[in-house]
């Protein structure tokens, strides 16, 4: 059985009518992988966010969804078809996330880890350790097909939301599952009650303490919500302000972009800061001094405004990738910068391996 990964875009123009989905069925349990990979195409996408939302890593997402195929594949003689193969797709994926849960740490960001430095002192050093939340990029969802139904409570891009990631790391594993199940991809209390091995009650119940812990940790508005507040054309504005202060290493212009209680987080250093003169003194006297060149392509991550950052490298002579920049908005102003200084988290995005002296593609 081939496992390639696809990206959801393009599985989700490959969806399915319930008589081609059962001739593939049909097809796959007479061993022909060919008709599994069609059968499970246009669910790749859904199913790796699903994954991501779990574990917090695209990394991560990307083993779980390899496993799930190949468990799907292995039990396909067993699958009665009480379900749809969707549901029973999201049943093995959330098992695997589950199992996966068990043998390693919450993902965090670093306001999670550590309180608010003071940019006069160095910044920590990096924890290698697997601690870290991820970025994800927006190209991975799989929005075009198996969409949520109406009773989801969050849209799709919210549920990748930086602050909602975040937030999910907080649950126990099963209320987790069971938030995402219910309120992200519009799951019923059974179906949900189906994936998990349990009963409704329990899942309403679950659900009900998972409320508690993730509301008091989202904020007032989601990001979606912001960027439709504002046009394309203010957007553009700050995307370009932002580009454009970064390549100019202009303290004062990246500072006039942000909110009063701003914050800059860098994981996987574990040191951030929060205001706006604490943000500016740090800026002022680390990346933004004057004694490095940037380059930024912008991006889109966690359904956010989000830009890939090069930096000069003089003995290749090229930019070279630095950090993922995800900005968390508060209207036209910049709450949160979370800066993923981290080897891998460039995998995924549509951005270039490296930029030539002129900042174009080489």
């Amino acid at each position: 059985m081939t496992t390639e990964p696809e990206h959801g875009t393009k599985a989700a123009r490959m969806a399915l009518t319930a008589t081609e989905e059962r001739e593939l069925l049909e097809a796959a349990r007479r061993s022909d992988d060919d008709a599994f990979g069609r059968l499970a195409g246009p669910y790749r996408g859904e199913l790796h966010a699903h994954c991501y939302r779990m574990l917090g890593s695209a990394a991560d997402a990307e083993d779980a969804l390899q496993e799930t195929l190949l468990r799907a594949w292995r039990a396909l003689p067993s699958f009665e078809g009480r379900s749809s193969v969707r549901s029973w797709l999201y049943k093995i994926a959330t098992n695997v996330c589950l199992r996966a849960i068990e043998r390693r740490p919450t993902r965090v960001l670093p306001v999670d880890y550590a309180p608010a430095a003071d940019p006069h002192d160095n910044p920590a050093e990096p924890v290698a350790d697997a601690v870290w939340l991820e970025p994800y990029p927006d190209e991975r969802l799989g929005l075009g097909s198996g969409l949520a139904s109406p009773e989801a409570r969050y849209e799709q891009r919210e549920g990748v939301e930086l602050a909602f990631i975040a937030a999910l790391q907080h649950l126990p594993a099963r209320q987790r599952a069971v938030l995402i199940l219910r309120d992200v991809l519009g799951f019923s209390a059974r179906e949900t009650a189906t994936a998990l091995e349990t009963t409704p009650v329990s899942v309403d119940s679950a659900l009900q303490r998972a409320h508690k812990t993730v509301d008091k940790r989202l904020p007032e508005r989601s990001q979606q919500a912001t960027l439709r507040s504002l046009n394309n054309g203010a957007l553009r504005l700050v995307a370009q302000r932002y580009v454009t202060a970064w390549e100019r290493n202009d303290v004062d212009a990246v500072v006039a972009m942000l909110a009063e209680d701003a914050k800059l987080t860098m994981p996987p250093v574990p040191t951030w800061y929060r205001g706006r003169e604490q943000v500016a003194i740090y800026l002022g006297g680390g990346p933004l001094a004057g004694t490095r060149h940037w380059r930024l392509i912008p991006a889109r991550a966690n359904g956010q405004l989000a830009f890939g950052r090069y930096a000069w490298n003089d003995k290749t002579q090229t930019f070279m990738p630095r950090a993922i920049d995800v900005l968390t908005l508060h209207g036209a102003q910049i709450q949160e910068i979370t800066a993923f200084v981290i080897p891998d988290a460039f995998r995924g995005f549509d951005l270039p391996a490296i930029l030539d002296e002129s900042g174009t593609n080489s």
